[in-house]
């Protein structure tokens, strides 16, 4: 343990393996940040809380459960003579489930259907949400440990990063939500994004792995476009204000 802390190999593990869990962990706050919005601003706040502490509590126990973790991606049955394993499985699942809500959120926004309704309130509405974000912190976690298994050799420079990435999702969570909240039109572009990843894991549930770089581009640059969008509309406002006036 102490050695560790001399090594300059493991802060460099450390510092990689930091970065790279907070990228994946992009793709999990989305989802909270999206996934919240229909609740009152206290119980959206209890969810996002609720929701991060969970995406932590998995990937630590999911790290003390390395052998297990490779066992899952042991070949569990073929098909067309294509191993399918567990991890395939629960990807393909988590994935599939993402294209779902996110497609149903959208078609909600399009049709207006919520138009008019405030934000739910209902104790049932907040545990499905919880339900839904136990779901998907499931899933997310599994793919960043075996990331992370695969980057790094100790346990424990595994745990600090990822303790580390929850700590700044914790703290970009609340920010990410509010503007999306205050940007209606955003909330779409986010939804756009869930349907990416959920193609994407589903790619990865069948070994056709689309690499992550081109995905977060994507959305990097889409969401680039989205703010200068949002800027140019503030200006425009301000601009009618001071005519006005």
């Amino acid at each position: 343990m102490f050695e560790l802390l001399t090594d300059p190999n493991a802060w460099a593990a450390l510092v990689t393996l930091t970065v790279l869990e907070i990228v994946l962990g992009i793709d999990n706050l989305v989802f909270i940040s999206v996934l919240v919005q229909r609740l009152e601003a206290r119980a959206a706040r209890r969810a996002r809380q609720i929701g991060l502490s969970l995406a932590l509590i998995f990937r630590i126990v999911l790290l003390a459960l390395l052998t297990w973790i490779m066992g899952l991606t042991e070949p569990l049955f073929a098909i067309l003579g294509r191993a399918v394993s567990w991890r395939d499985l629960i990807l393909i699942a988590g994935g599939l489930f993402l294209i779902v809500k996110a497609t149903r959120e959208i078609h909600d926004e399009v049709e207006a259907r919520h138009a008019g309704r405030g934000p739910l309130t209902t104790a049932d509405a907040f545990y499905w949400v919880v339900l839904q974000l136990i779901a998907i912190d499931l899933v997310f976690s599994l793919d960043s440990i075996i990331t992370a298994i695969g980057m790094a050799q100790d346990i424990e420079i595994m745990v600090a990063a990822v303790v580390i990435a929850v700590i700044v999702m914790y703290g970009a969570s609340g920010p990410v939500a509010a503007f999306i909240r205050s940007h209606p039109t955003t909330k779409m572009l986010a939804l756009s994004f869930l349907l990416l990843i959920g193609v994407a894991l589903v790619a990865d549930g069948f070994e056709f792995h689309i690499p992550r770089g081109y995905i977060y581009f994507a959305m990097a640059f889409a969401a680039a476009v989205e703010a200068f969008n949002v800027i140019a509309s503030r200006n425009r406002r301000r601009r009618r204000e001071m005519e006005r006036s």
